[in-house]
Formats: structure tokens, sequence, C-alpha cells
């Protein structure tokens, strides 16, 4: 017997595509794994038994016990910054014919949870942690079982990272503002805990500052002094927090900012609609800066904070891949730059780039 392509045995690689499946599916179904379905299981064994297909191609993968699969642990990913995140982390893991396992942490106890069971088990060759703190406990145990991990938008000096330069972004967004002319800022932002909310307040700040411009009691929202239960969704990034914090803004007599610099992109499509809804025009009345660049931006005309989502999970999948090949490589921390994307919404005339 032989395989598709003539007298050629079939692969691993020629199952997985004829079963619709990835090639860590196919490793688990040849070691009877329980994480597979009883119907995937039968679809497979009905591809290897068609296919004649011998399972030696894998030796080599599994002498090294390789599962094939890698974790990735993210907040609750509903927000656009870790949709377009995903896509990346996604694209980037099947060009490496990897299974791509993703668990979604609604609070810190289930982050731990999983991290344990990832390395009681191995059920992976390496994990993503995203947007989550690392415990220096846990920092230890992944050291001690040598379990590759890269994190993403959050760090620990253990560790390879990948980082965006939120500080220096806002700062970009506020200093062009400026430039404009608005001398009364406000900013939205989201939970206070959160560390881009926290960096992207500081480089706010730091754009004040330098300009000898202060900050009135009172321009300063952040999403968690908000009511409601969206104000928990995303750590406070999302499209009601803009709004509601919009609508304070528009109540404040005599110091009604003439421009404001928003946090999160979907955060300013909210502020947009309450500015809206109360008769008002962005830039004419009130100027807007958001910051991540989603797509939307683009059709509302934001001007907007970029930050290249889709190549940091490409890049950390690129990573944890080099170290699942050579655990010793020498650790990376990279952090990676913003871009100014001037649109309407802040007043300026020209569609021009500053790079930052």
């Amino acid at each position: 017997m032989t395989g598709l392509l003539g007298s050629m045995p079939a692969t691993i690689y020629e199952v997985a595509q004829k079963a619709g499946v990835g090639i860590g599916t196919v490793s688990r179904v040849l070691n009877n794994s329980s994480q597979i379905s009883p119907q995937t299981r039968a679809r497979v064994l009905q591809v290897i038994d068609k296919l004649n297909y011998q399972p030696h191609a894998m030796a080599q993968g599994l002498a090294r016990k390789k599962s094939l699969t890698i974790a990735a642990l993210m907040p609750f990913f509903t927000g656009h910054f870790y949709v377009e995140l995903l896509k990346g982390i996604q694209q980037a893991t099947a060009r490496h014919k990897y299974d791509l396992i993703l668990y979604s942490i609604e609070d810190l106890h289930d982050k731990d949870f999983y991290l344990k069971r990832a390395l009681q088990q191995r059920r992976v060759d390496g994990v993503l942690l995203v947007s989550l703190p690392l415990s220096d406990a846990y920092a230890k145990e992944f050291q001690r079982r040598k379990l590759p991990l890269v994190l993403v938008d959050t760090s620990h000096a253990d560790f390879d990272s990948f980082t965006v330069n939120n500080q220096s972004g806002a700062h970009a967004a506020v200093q062009h503002l400026i430039r404009l002319g608005h001398k009364r800022l406000a900013m939205i932002t989201g939970h206070r805990e959160s560390k881009p909310a926290q960096l992207r307040y500081t480089g706010f700040r730091r754009a004040l500052a330098e300009a000898g411009i202060k900050l009135p009691e009172g321009l300063l929202i952040s999403s968690d002094t908000l009511s409601g239960e969206s104000i928990t969704l995303n750590d406070g990034f999302n499209k009601e927090t803009g709004y509601r914090a919009m609508q304070k803004l528009l109540q404040l007599n005599g110091i009604r900012p003439t421009a404001v610099f928003v946090a999160s992109d979907i955060q300013a499509l909210g502020a947009m609609q309450a500015m809206q809804e109360s008769g008002l025009r962005v830039p004419e009345d009130m100027a807007l800066v958001g910051f991540d660049d989603i797509e939307l931006a683009e059709y509302v005309g934001l001007t907007t904070i970029k930050q290249p989502m889709f190549q940091m999970g490409q890049r950390a999948v690129e990573r944890l891949m080099a170290l699942i090949n050579d655990p010793n490589s020498p650790r990376q921390h990279r952090r990676i730059e913003t871009e100014l994307i001037i649109r309407d919404s802040c007043g300026a005339k020209k569609e021009i780039k500053h790079k930052h």
C-alpha cells in the first residue's frame, strides 16, 4: 500500500489534513489520549487506515516526548486587543504544525489552576502567558520543570517577554494634542490596577508636566470609579465605560476639556457615542485620541496609537518555538514600539504618521 504521493508513504501531515485536524491531535489519537472526543478519534483512525499510515515518521518527536501542542493563557478574550493578538498566535502556531490550547482566565485562581495543570501533567511543550502576572512561586516551578514560557503584554525578569511601550505611546498621543493647542486635557482609562492603564497614565502625566500643564480634579476618569457590571470586563477597557466616563466629563461646569486621551479605542467609541447623543461634534467641540488602532478606528476616523497586536502574537509564538527547540537560548525581553496614526478626531488636517 502507498500513501497519497504514489510510492511515498503517508505522513502525519497528510493524515491531519485529510482528517481536518492538527498533527498534535493525530499524535494524541495514536497515544490513546483521553483528551480526544470519540468522533474525532474515529475520524482520524479512519484516515490512518485508509492511508495505511505508519507512525514511524513521528518516532523522533515521540522520543523527545513532545506533545506538539502549546497553551495560551489570557484574560477573557472578547476585547479587540486579545482578538488581534490571538489571530497572530493562531497563525504562527499553525505554521509550525502545532495545536493550540486556549484558556480563558476570568480570575487569578483560574490562572493558577491551569498553570499548575500544565506543569504537573506536561500536557504541552510550552506556554504563553498573556496580560497576567506571574508569581515568583510559579516562576520557580517553570524553571525547575524546564517548561518553556513566554510572557506577552506582561513581564518577569527570569522569562522571555514581549511588551508594548505603553508609556511612550500615551506620551506621543498627548504631545500631539498639546501641539494642536489644547491646554485643558482629560483622560479616560481602564482600571487603576491594570498595568497598561498605569503606564499610559504615566505617559499622559509626563506629557502634561513637560508642557507645564496641570490636570484639574475631575479630568481623570478610570473605569473602576464608574458603576455597573461592565466595569469589570477587560479591565474596564470596554465601550460602556468610555460612554459613561464621557458623560461625566460633559457634566463638568467650567472645566470641560477641549481634548481627551482615551486609553483604548473601544472606550473611545463609547465616548464618541456619548458626545453624539449630547449634540457635540468630534473634533469641533472636543478632540479625541485613542490607543490600539483596532479595525473600527479607521472607519470612524479616530486618531490613535497603533500597537502591533497581530505581530506581537506571531513573534511570541516564534520565540516559544525557539525555546522548545533550544531551552538554553539566551533570554530576550522585547519592547515593541507604538505609532501615532493621525486621522480626523484630533482636528489635524493632514493624514500623516509619526513614529515613536
